[in-house]
């Protein structure tokens, strides 16, 4: 089930007042603590589907790289290579339907996460305060970017941040840990013993973009401001922490370094959200970002400039001058 409701139906939603709003979600959300909160609840609103219409995967069937045939080699996967684990790929095509996938990575229990409104892909420990929670979509948007629930207190997260925004687990952060898109091409190539996940086994049309020139058009129910610098709402950009590097500075330079990390572009990974077939998709390149000192892979995340913006809008914008 996709993001795309009719018309009058959303306008029906957005007019509802914050209270009516609340008694609704209570109704569907039975055990949120809607007492807890630490935004307003107009900021919130449906994005279509409802609780759980955009299943995550729970425990996702990884196969050896040499076995898998549907992925086209420029398609974007999320790699996640934990020190002393075989790296994992997660392609892109199977996320757009399911958004989150809750894995576990040798003694590490993770969510793989994929927002296709904001194009932010961000692997979470799904370790805290002492519990391991499991998330799913609930079907609801702040800023146009997905809201997460873990069914253990099911209370909502931001995605974008990692941060719990409603209930039980209100300000409560978890850690990110270092993962990054690229092309299924590069990570087989550097990984040819690694594992890949397998095609979950639902009735979906993987392999698309329902979302067909969205990241050329307009964010859907984002109602904030336009980035500043007269950078496009819709223009990647990378974020590390409250910094934000627009990919059009790579255009004719394939490495920055910048405030201690090494950011490198390489072409040959595919938009997943240009044409209706991704592996047929232009060509966005792919980012590494490493520590200058280290070596080491940076946390960061590829979205598009509103979702930074509207997530951090005192964030600083590295335009190179």
């Amino acid at each position: 089930m996709l993001r795309i409701i009719p018309i009058v139906t959303t306008v029906l939603l957005l007019a509802l007042p914050a209270f009516a709003q609340q008694d609704i979600w209570q109704y569907e959300w039975p055990n949120t603590d809607f007492s807890k909160k630490s935004v307003s609840f107009n900021e919130i609103m449906s994005g279509g589907p409802p609780r759980d219409g955009i299943p995550a995967v729970n425990d996702p069937t990884m196969i050896s790289v040499n076995k898998e045939t549907r992925l086209g080699e420029r398609e974007p996967v999320m790699t996640v290579e934990l020190a002393g684990q075989v790296p994992r790929a997660y392609p892109i095509r199977y996320l757009m339907f399911h958004e989150i996938a809750n894995d576990m990575i040798g003694d590490t229990p993770v969510a793989v996460t994929f927002c296709p409104l904001c194009n932010s892909g961000i692997t979470f420990d799904r370790r805290i305060k002492g519990k391991t929670l499991t998330f799913g979509v609930s079907g609801k948007l702040r800023n146009s970017d997905m809201v997460m629930f873990d069914r253990e207190t099911e209370s909502w997260w931001q995605q974008f941040l990692g941060k719990g925004i409603v209930g039980e687990m209100t300000g409560v952060k978890l850690k990110k840990l270092p993962s990054w898109m690229e092309s299924w091409a590069e990570f087989k190539a550097r990984n040819p013993d690694g594992l890949v996940m397998d095609q979950p086994d639902a009735r979906r049309p993987y392999g698309t973009n329902p979302y067909t020139g969205y990241d050329s058009g307009t964010p859907f129910l984002y109602r904030g401001e336009n980035p500043p610098h007269g950078i496009g709402p819709l223009e990647r950009v990378v974020v590390i922490g409250n910094r934000a590097w627009p990919l059009s500075r790579f255009a004719n330079v394939a490495e920055i370094t910048e405030k201690g990390v090494t950011i490198s572009w390489v072409k040959g990974q595919a938009s997943a959200l240009d044409k209706r077939s991704i592996a047929k998709s232009r060509d966005v390149g792919s980012i590494r970002v490493r520590d200058v000192n280290s070596g080491k892979d940076v946390i960061h995340d590829v979205a598009f400039a509103f979702a930074f913006h509207a997530f951090h809008p005192k964030g600083e914008w590295m335009l190179g001058e």
